[in-house]
């Protein structure tokens, strides 16, 4: 690999980070039952520790999604935990995510919800939220919402939608400074008729709405098949409103498999918007990269590693496009020409350089070998065994 091919790359890792999801180390499962795996993580200091060997054999994992029912049920009183937590090892809280859809009230929808009790009661837990994320030293709030319903004519599209607006912006006027509020998106499940947020649009437009620290966020696997993501995150970059995304990947819909294992190249072409932009604008774009994944079949830890170093890897694929080579092609609507310094860049083996980086950084360099030589599942594995495949009441 080439001298300036190889800085690019590092340049490009050494800016890298990618927050990892509590419960993402937990035993998790479908709509139809559990496959329960001895070393799950089932407490908050579990998830911890797993999250902590992740980050010291990649070195790019530095904080941990949490969820607020999960993981923090005392509210701001679990906070003091967390952060001792975190001290102990070596991973920082992250975003911070709201429950607003497992709860018996929200059978009809959160902050959509036709009983203005249960879209206050929505409201005190997000702002609760808020001010968890300000204890723990969290800047974004992450907002998902399962609102919809089933059957036309049960439910007022456009009255959800001035709900959801006013809750929107209540909860935003709870944000302390340099806080963010990152709204997401779904087009379907669990409601299958119609989705108070259903696409990019409506996220961006209630984001609007909402107040000037709030952002979209991008969910890879919330999208119809086909749909062209990276088009979607051009437009946000343009219009400044790309707060963060969760990485995953799919096959046919919300499938939560691990990042690149379907289709790679769309993963490229995402990070190669961005660089693009940044190329651009001279700037770096302000976006919180996190996995959102449930491993229901591979085992936790490793599909961890598994999904960071892939997108280590597409990530340094998109750093090294010719992007001064690129901009003129288009210009000249070169076609082939363009096409191909992506297709060049994709096809290029980057592994080396990646290893080169992760040694000069003191990391190993190979970090699932380094996992599975280190012992930690094999202990893990004895101390968790019967507690985890005990508790299998909750989703995570």
């Amino acid at each position: 690999m080439q001298t300036r091919q190889a800085d690019v790359i590092f340049a490009a890792l050494d800016g890298l980070r990618i927050e990892l999801p509590s419960w993402g180390f937990a035993n998790t499962g479908t709509r139809f039952g559990k496959f329960l795996q001895a070393a799950a993580a089932s407490t908050i200091d579990e998830k911890f520790s797993d999250a902590g060997q992740v980050h010291a054999l990649t070195g790019v994992c530095p904080t941990l999604a949490l969820h607020v029912l999960w993981d923090l049920p005392d509210g701001v009183a679990s906070a003091k935990d967390v952060k001792r937590l975190a001290a102990q090892y070596g991973v920082a809280p992250g975003s911070i995510n709201p429950n607003l859809f497992q709860d018996q009230e929200y059978k009809f929808g959160s902050f959509g919800n036709p009983d203005p009790l249960v879209r206050a009661a929505a409201r005190r837990h997000v702002e609760d939220s808020i001010a968890i994320a300000r204890e723990v030293g969290s800047r974004d709030v992450s907002l998902w919402f399962a609102d919809g319903s089933n059957y036309p004519g049960t439910q007022n599209i456009r009255q959800r939608r001035a709900w959801f607006i006013e809750s929107l912006q209540k909860s935003h006027a709870a944000l302390a400074q340099g806080q963010r509020m990152l709204v997401e998106y779904k087009p379907f499940e669990p409601a299958f008729y119609h989705t108070d947020i259903a696409d990019w649009g409506m996220a961006l437009l209630l984001a609007r709405a909402a107040g000037p620290q709030a952002r979209v966020l991008v969910d890879t696997g919330h999208h119809y098949l086909s749909q062209n993501i990276e088009q979607i995150v051009a437009w946000l970059l343009a219009e400044d409103m790309l707060g963060g995304f969760h990485f995953n990947d799919r096959r046919y819909a919300d499938d939560d498999l691990t990042l690149g294992s379907i289709d790679p190249y769309q993963v490229f072409r995402i990070f190669h918007e961005i660089r693009l932009f940044e190329h651009e604008t001279g700037r770096r774009a302000d976006i919180a990269y996190m996995v959102d994944q449930s491993h229901n079949l591979k085992g936790k830890i490793e599909a961890m590693i598994q999904t960071v170093t892939t997108a280590q890897e597409l990530f340094a694929k998109a750093a090294i496009v010719d992007h001064a080579s690129l901009v003129d092609a288009q210009h000249r609507a070169d076609l082939v020409r363009a096409e191909s310094l992506l297709q060049d860049a994709f096809a290029t083996d980057v592994r080396p350089a990646i290893r080169e980086w992760r040694t000069s950084h003191g990391l190993p360099a190979d970090p699932m070998q380094a996992f599975r030589e280190s012992g930690y599942l094999e202990r893990i594995t004895a101390e968790r065994g019967a507690k985890a495949t005990s508790n299998a009441s909750s989703y995570a």
